[in-house]
Parts: C-alpha cells; sequence; structure tokens
C-alpha cells in the first residue's frame, strides 16, 4: 500500500475513535419543563456552557413559561426570580401585556402560567369557554380606586359630576360598589350579592353623577374629560398619573390577583414553589413597602 494513503487512512480511524470516546464520555441532562420549553436567558446558556466545558453533568432545570402585566406582576415575579433559580426553576415570561387571549393561551399548554387577572373573572372565562384552568394561589390586591385631576377630596365632587368606569363584568360591578359605599348611588341587592352589577342594577342616585361605562383601556388615556374615574391600581401605575386619589377599595376586597394554571398543574412541584415564593412573608413585606399602599399584599403581616 502508498505509503501516504495509509497515513491518511490510519488519521481518519483515530479521529473517529477519538470522537466516540468523547460521546461516551458525556453526560447530557435535558431538562424538565411543563411544555418541554428551553431556558431563554443568556445566564442560563452561559452556565450551561461553562459546565460542558469543565466536562460537569449540568443540573436539572425546570422552566416556567408564563404571561403576566407588566406592573406590579412581572416586577414581583422578578423579585421571586432569584429564589425560585436556587430551585433550579427558571420563568420565562413571554409577554408582560395580558390581554383577552390569556386564558386561552393557557388553557391550549402555549404557557404554564398567568398572573394578571382575580378569581371571578377567571371564573367568568372558564364558564363562559370551558376552559379547565384553577387558581394555584391568590397574591396581591389591587383596590379599584377613584381619582380625579380636578378636585383634591370626594367633598369637592359637585353634582351631576361625569366619572368614568370600566364596562366589563367584575371591574364595573368593583367601581359601582365604591361609589355606592361613598354615597353616590344606591344597587339592587340581587346584584350586590352576585358580584355582578351595570348602571341597570342602580336603584337610585344618592347624589347626582353622569356615569359613563368605558374599556379600561381607554380610562387613563381619555382622563381629562370626566371629573373623576375609577380604574384599577396597575392601570394607574402602570401610567404613572399623578391624580389625586379620592377613594378606594378596603383591604377586605375578594379581588385578589392570582397565579392561574391548567387545572392538572395544581399539584406540580415547579408550580407551588413559585406561588410559595410569592406568599412568602419577605415578598409580601416587599410588596406593601414598595408600593404604598397602591397594592396590597394578600398575607397578613401583623
Amino acid at each position: 500500500m502508498n505509503k501516504n494513503i495509509a497515513t491518511k487512512f490510519i488519521s481518519i480511524a483515530t479521529i473517529a475513535s477519538f470522537a466516540l470516546g468523547l460521546a461516551g464520555c458525556s453526560s447530557k441532562s435535558t431538562g424538565t419543563s411543563l411544555n418541554a420549553a428551553e431556558v431563554d436567558t443568556s445566564a442560563t446558556q452561559e452556565q450551561q456552557s461553562e459546565a460542558e466545558t469543565s466536562g460537569e453533568e449540568t443540573t436539572e432545570k425546570i422552566v416556567l413559561r408564563g404571561i403576566v402585566d407588566l406592573v406590579p406582576h412581572s416586577e414581583i415575579i422578578e423579585h421571586v426570580r432569584p429564589q425560585l433559580e436556587e430551585q433550579g426553576i427558571y420563568i420565562e415570561l413571554v409577554s408582560t401585556a395580558a390581554d383577552s387571549t390569556t386564558n386561552e393561551r393557557l388553557n391550549s399548554g402555549e404557557i404554564d402560567f398567568n398572573y394578571f387577572q382575580h378569581l371571578p373573572y377567571l371564573e367568568s372565562e372558564i364558564e363562559a369557554n370551558g376552559y379547565d384552568l384553577a387558581s394555584a394561589g391568590g397574591i396581591h390586591i389591587e383596590p379599584i380606586t377613584a381619582y380625579s385631576d380636578k378636585y383634591a377630596s370626594v367633598d369637592e365632587v359637585p353634582d351631576n359630576a361625569i366619572v368614568a368606569i370600566p364596562n366589563d363584568g367584575t371591574n364595573e360591578y368593583r367601581a359601582l360598589r365604591i361609589l355606592e359605599l361613598n354615597g353616590f348611588i344606591k344597587l339592587d341587592d340581587a346584584a350586590r350579592d352576585s358580584l355582578s352589577a351595570s348602571v341597570d342594577d342602580i336603584v337610585s342616585y344618592v347624589k347626582p353623577i353622569e356615569i359613563v361605562e368605558i374599556d379600561s383601556a381607554q380610562i387613563i388615556p381619555t382622563k381629562d374629560d370626566y371629573d373623576f374615574f375609577i380604574t384599577n391600581t396597575n392601570k394607574a401605575l402602570e401610567a404613572g398619573i399623578t391624580s389625586n386619589k379620592l377613594f378606594s377599595e378596603g383591604e377586605d376586597s375578594p379581588y385578589a390577583n392570582i397565579i392561574a394554571v391548567r387545572t392538572e398543574d395544581l399539584d406540580n412541584p415547579a408550580v407551588k414553589a413559585l406561588v410559595d415564593a410569592l406568599l412568602s412573608e419577605e415578598t409580601q413585606q416587599w410588596i406593601q413597602d414598595n408600593y404604598n399602599g397602591a397594592v396590597i399584599p394578600v398575607v397578613d403581616l401583623g
């Protein structure tokens, strides 16, 4: 055999043998996820790269994909992220703008949890669409609040004032209820018992006002058109408004924002770890300290 050809054969065989040896020595950890999604963070990729370079086996990683509102939800999630990563649980926020498709996306398995709604709203979505979803736990309360750029207190609001309120199911009831509690209207008893109401359920106007029902997303952009307006505190925080706060829901509000999951995942250890981190005394104290009453923790901190 030609000496050069023989040398080439030996080189090829040596390379093949070396490659097989590497394959035999390597160890691959796939990591688990509710939906088998990969961690989409540069930090995670860097950790994996370092482990591969050193020849160490990468640890199992669990990914929870979620959709949350921007404020305060994503901020609260970011606060607990380091605690969860210590347990090998990584949160991937698909979006920080929940919308009318968010529960549908959760139900279909596109995401693993969402964090933007209260339980009465979720229940109305389940009833309307047949979703197999459930609350894994209430985390915080965003008291719906009346604001004004024209008046500093509720006593200053004149007769026939124009007020904007959200026109969606439970939030409209919440707005009407605080109007009732603050002496503007009286609601029908049946509406109050059902936690659902519209202007048609107003029995009488204790103080004459004009109520404008509009989409909640349009209230703050058009707030100059009204004497006062009622909206969720998270929307006020996101918009950074400095309007005067006239009155608000109390701490006894039944509308805690929840972590929603598919019913089958209620006992998933990663979901439980997420909820535990959010309900820890440290996190709940952080919520209380960080939002100055605009967001209320559900845990009684004494």
